[in-house]
């Protein structure tokens, strides 16, 4: 390198992450970390290697990724119960899992007793948010969200002060949820119209079909940052995290954000 000239600027990790109910899960591109509260106060920390679905490329083929990688994330949970037993995931509350089970009754007698319209999926997609804003309900499960994020933002930022990072993030799962709602509404409405009583496997295959389609429309607001569309695909999101989604941590669980980020830098050798 000639003097005076910059060093070129190191490529950064890209991030994900889970809020759990006393700690994060950061997943990085081979491995996941996650670090926890425990009872005593302390801070337990873990990492493993991700587990994989099927070969790289096929993993990122678009209409694939999406599905892909939620299933490869949903089964990291089963590794960290195994490895943590001080983690509490978002689920493990029963005010979650008896609004699971209302949601999803509910949602099947609105579907058998009204026609398909615009209206009912609205409504359908309306009550399947319920059982997160019930998890969300839970103050330390949000703000640990919002540590989540503002630990992910402050290493692709290259800064030290997490404080005063935004606890929004743009690749929240968050700016997910409008588009599937739409693209499901609009997938369901057409296979009632097209097929006389579908088959569940039928509706299974629409919901994912809606899922890629809006996660191909997240990876392309990505790519085109600031663009109007992207912002405008962003803004649902940002207003979600804003609201209900994300609350401000304490010095504490941002504590334990900056110890799984540790952990996860140190598992994926940076």
């Amino acid at each position: 390198m000639a003097a005076g000239e910059a060093a070129p600027k190191a490529k950064k990790l890209r991030l994900g992450g889970m809020a759990l109910r006393n700690g994060l899960l950061v997943h990085g591109p081979t491995h996941w970390a996650a670090a926890v509260r425990r009872p005593d106060g302390s801070i337990e920390v873990a990492s493993e290697r991700k587990p994989e679905l099927v070969p790289g490329l096929v993993a990122k083929a678009p209409g694939l990724r999406g599905p892909v990688k939620l299933a490869e994330a949903m089964l990291v949970l089963p590794l960290v119960r195994r490895r943590m037993r001080s983690a509490r995931l978002p689920f493990e509350d029963r005010r979650v899992v008896v609004a699971t089970a209302a949601t999803l009754a509910l949602s099947s007698l609105v579907r058998r007793t009204r026609p398909a319209t615009a209206a009912r999926e609205g409504l359908i997609q309306a009550i399947g948010v319920v059982p997160a804003l019930v998890a969300l309900a839970d103050r330390d499960l949000a703000a640990y969200h919002g540590a989540e994020h503002k630990a992910i933002a402050a290493y692709e930022q290259g800064v030290e002060d997490v404080v005063g990072v935004p606890k929004e993030h743009d690749r929240c799962g968050s700016n997910l949820i409008v588009p599937m709602m739409l693209m499901s509404s609009l997938g369901t409405i057409a296979l009632e119209r097209l097929v006389d009583k579908p088959s569940a496997a039928a509706r299974a295959l629409v919901g994912l079909a809606g899922a890629s389609l809006a996660v191909e429309a997240f990876a392309w607001s990505d790519r085109h940052h600031g663009a109007p569309l992207a912002e405008a695909f962003h803004t649902p999101g940002r207003e979600i995290q804003r609201r209900w989604a994300t609350k401000e941590p304490s010095p504490a669980q941002l504590e334990v954000s900056l110890a799984a980020m540790a952990e996860i830098l140190r598992a994926e050798g940076e």
